[in-house]
C-alpha cells in the first residue's frame, strides 16, 4: 500500500488555504500570436525575414483565418510583425514609437515618478556615455553633430527639441555599443518627452542649459574625454531634475498625472 503522505489529503487543512483558482486556456489567437513572437525573440526567424501570408499561417497551424488574423493583429500592435505591400508578413524589431514594450506601459499604470525616472536615468546615462567615449565611432560623431545643428536650430520649439532630446540620447546609448542598454532606456523615452516638452515650454531657459550640455557631452566625445563626458552628463542630468522643481512640479507624484495637469493647464 502506498502511505506517501503527499497522496492523503483526507480533507485535512494544510494551512495553505485557497491561493489558487481555475486555470483559464489561452485563446488560440493568443497562442498564434505567442508562436510567432518565441520564434521572432529567439532569433530564430530574423528581423526582416518574411513569415508568410495569413493563408499560409492558417495552414501551418491548422485554424481558422480569423485566428490567425486576431494573432497577427497583436503582433502588429507590439511592433513584432509588419507588412508589405503585397500583404506578406514580415518579422521586425519593437521600437518605443510603436508602442513596442509592455514596459512603457507598465510604468504608466504603475505611476512611476519623476524621482525614480531621474533615479533611473542618472545610472544608465552615466554607463552609456562612458562606454561611448570608448566606443563611438565616426558616423555615431557626425549623427550627434547633426541633432545638436537641429537641437539649436528649435531651440525655441518646446515640442520639436523634446523629440531631438530624446534622439540625442538614443544615438549616444547605440554608439555606446550595450544593447542591454539601449533596450532598458527605450521604455523611459515615453516619460521623456511630457517632462522635457513640460519643462521647455515653463522655462525658455532651460531649453538653452539643454542644447549646451548637449554640446559639451559632443565636444566631450570628440576628444574622447571620458571624464569630462561623464561629468557633463550627470551636470545635464541633475539640472533637468531642478529644472522640474523650478517650475513648480513635484518629482514625487507620478508623470503622467503632473503632464495630464500640465496639459489641461495649458488649454485653459
Amino acid at each position: 500500500m502506498d502511505n506517501d503522505p503527499e497522496d492523503q489529503d483526507g480533507g485535512a487543512d494544510t494551512g495553505a488555504g485557497n491561493r489558487f483558482g481555475p486555470i483559464a486556456a489561452s485563446p488560440a489567437y493568443k497562442l498564434v500570436a505567442d508562436a510567432i513572437e518565441r520564434q521572432i525573440v529567439s532569433g530564430r526567424v530574423r528581423p526582416g525575414e518574411a513569415i508568410g501570408t495569413e493563408a499560409d499561417l492558417v495552414k501551418q497551424f491548422g485554424v481558422n483565418r480569423s485566428t490567425v488574423r486576431e494573432g497577427i493583429r497583436l503582433l502588429e500592435q507590439g511592433g513584432l510583425i509588419r507588412r508589405d505591400s503585397s500583404r506578406r508578413l514580415y518579422a521586425s524589431v519593437p521600437r518605443y514609437d510603436r508602442l513596442a514594450t509592455r514596459i512603457s506601459r507598465a510604468f504608466v499604470l504603475h505611476e512611476v515618478t519623476f524621482r525614480e525616472l531621474w533615479e533611473a536615468t542618472m545610472a544608465i546615462e552615466s554607463a552609456v556615455v562612458e562606454l561611448a567615449a570608448d566606443r563611438i565611432s565616426d558616423e555615431g560623431l557626425g549623427e550627434l553633430d547633426l541633432n545638436l545643428r537641429k537641437s539649436r536650430a528649435a531651440i525655441d520649439k518646446p515640442s520639436e527639441l523634446a523629440i531631438l532630446d530624446i534622439e540625442f540620447h538614443t544615438i549616444l546609448c547605440k554608439a555606446a555599443g550595450n544593447r542591454v542598454l539601449q533596450l532598458a532606456r527605450e521604455p523611459e523615452n515615453k516619460l521623456f518627452f511630457p517632462t522635457t516638452e513640460m519643462l521647455f515650454q515653463k522655462n525658455p531657459q532651460a531649453a538653452r542649459r539643454n542644447v549646451d550640455a548637449h554640446g559639451a557631452i559632443v565636444a566631450a566625445l570628440h576628444r574622447r574625454d571620458k571624464a569630462d563626458a561623464l561629468l557633463w552628463m550627470k551636470r545635464h542630468v541633475n539640472d533637468w531634475k531642478k529644472g522640474f522643481e523650478l517650475i513648480g512640479k513635484s518629482i514625487d507624484e507620478p508623470i503622467d498625472r503632473v503632464y495630464a495637469q500640465h496639459v489641461l493647464e495649458s488649454n485653459l
